[in-house]
């Protein structure tokens, strides 16, 4: 397994190169709670050490933190060493009645979900807590507040952003005081528009940690028939059009760190395997222009 950074100066820490998202284990259609378990460990197994969830991840407001909760119970029964595992988990969005989506920068409710997860999660501090999404009613700066609020009382370890622009990104950092670890934005073959902020954080040393970068729960198999240079390039190498793309978001840049969603053993085994793979500039500039 390769590894990469998150974090700057003496607060980085070193997570592999392909994390785990574990939205598909708690969102509605999710798994029993023996599959999720063995799919946690099974991606632990295969030396993944970043763990992404959220306390929005769950079917609605009757099951809030259920993710947080399961990633605690996973690593709780596993029988291998959790010691350099890193869980990132995410506060800002809400759930509701009828399993909705709703955001909530407030800070003093981004405080109290905080607060919330570490119970969840059951730690003393979180490895890496990311402000999830932007509430347009809440100043921005006022939202970046608490991630510096929550470093300084040492709530938590790593400060990151989600679903950013350039703009939010330079403002998260300055007010953190160039603390920003990571930014987790949505980026697959079939979502680009986040380029300009891949290209960013390379600059700036910050971790760019990709959602759905298989094209989100479900569609992972959609890769061959779209992208055909993604297949083509699978059949060449003998792997998967979807490690071919987890490899390609390696190879753009040393800051990122792909996070696929899994529901099962098999997959979850096999988004790890990508770490493996390394492309050439020819294949990594055929994957773009594609």
């Amino acid at each position: 397994m390769r590894y990469r950074q998150i974090g700057r100066g003496r607060d980085a820490v070193q997570v592999s190169a392909i994390g785990l998202g574990e939205m598909p284990l708690s969102l509605a259609g999710r798994p029993d709670e023996a599959q999720a378990l063995r799919t946690i460990h099974a991606s632990l197994d295969a030396g993944v050490t970043l763990i992404d969830t959220a306390d929005a991840y769950c079917t609605g407001p009757q099951d809030f933190g259920h993710g947080e909760r399961l990633v605690a119970k996973a690593l709780a029964s596993y029988r291998g060493d959790t010691t350099n595992v890193v869980v990132a988990t995410k506060g800002g969005h809400i759930r509701t009645a009828g399993g909705g989506w709703a955001v909530d920068g407030r800070p003093e409710y981004l405080r109290r979900a905080a607060e919330a997860s570490l119970k969840n999660l059951g730690v003393d501090a979180i490895g890496l807590y990311q402000y999830h999404r932007p509430d347009p009613n809440v100043p921005y700066a006022d939202c970046v507040g608490v991630l510096k609020e929550l470093l300084d009382d040492g709530l938590i370890r790593l400060a990151g952003i989600s679903n950013a622009n350039v703009e939010q990104i330079k403002l998260a950092d300055e007010i953190l005081g160039g603390r920003l670890a990571s930014v987790q934005n949505q980026f697959a073959p079939d979502f680009r528009s986040s380029e300009g902020e891949l290209r960013f954080t390379a600059q700036q040393g910050i971790a760019f940690l990709p959602w759905s970068p298989l094209g989100g729960i479900g569609n992972a198999h959609e890769i061959e028939s779209r992208f055909p240079a993604f297949a083509r390039i699978a059949r060449t190498r003998g792997v998967t059009p979807q490690q071919v793309t987890l490899a390609w978001m390696l190879g753009k840049a040393e800051n990122v760190v792909p996070i696929p969603g899994s529901s099962r053993t098999e997959t979850a085994q096999a988004s790890a395997v990508a770490a493996e793979i390394e492309l050439t500039a020819v294949e990594i500039s055929q994957l773009d222009a594609a």
